[in-house]
């Protein structure tokens, strides 16, 4: 797997202060997408162990929330497959951190249900993520107002609770005084 971008001081990504990793590889090609130059696999530089030992690092700061995955998209199956190891190691390590993930993906129909993102890691992958914004970007719902999505189609998935009710339960974004619509 490769990456295009690294983040240790993001609060865009996520509620509080993050470490952003972000993934080289997408198939969506959603229109208007931010990141485009990270459709190509090939963008960038490769996840190596020194890239991981470096994102555990910025992770160790108290004032650090957690860890922010996005893409290009990191429920591709071929970064599945390299993220999946490293968010094992984030867990260990820090086990009161949260991970978002975002991903072009509906959670309950694609990355629960059949489709190319679903292989040998995403169940697992899923187990370690606490939130996810799902869906793709779509530029006619796009709003500059919308807390941590970039357009209205999008959600924000408490992956645990609904893991455990078998229902999408949305992340309680309150606790920092940030209400928001969901479609």
């Amino acid at each position: 797997m490769n990456y295009g971008e690294i983040k240790t001081c993001d609060i865009a990504n996520g509620e509080g202060v993050r470490v952003s990793l972000f993934v080289s590889g997408c198939t969506h090609h959603c229109k208007n997408c931010f990141n485009d130059v990270a459709w190509d696999f090939g963008y960038g530089k490769p996840f190596t162990e020194e890239t991981e030992e470096m994102l555990l690092k910025a992770l160790e700061p108290d004032y650090v929330d957690g860890l922010s995955l996005l893409g290009g998209e990191p429920f591709e199956p071929e970064n599945q497959r390299a993220l999946l190891p490293f968010l094992k190691k984030v867990r260990e390590r820090f086990p009161k951190k949260n991970i978002w993930c975002y991903t072009g993906y509906l959670f309950d129909k694609e990355l629960l249900g059949e489709s190319r993102a679903r292989c040998e890691c995403t169940d697992e992958m899923l187990s370690l993520i606490d939130v996810l914004v799902d869906g793709e970007f779509v530029q006619e719902l796009y709003s500059v107002a919308l807390a941590f999505r970039g357009s209205e189609n999008q959600r924000i998935i408490d992956v645990k609770k609904s893991l455990e009710t078998g229902e999408i339960v949305w992340h309680a974004l309150m606790s920092r005084g940030i209400s928001m619509k969901f479609n």
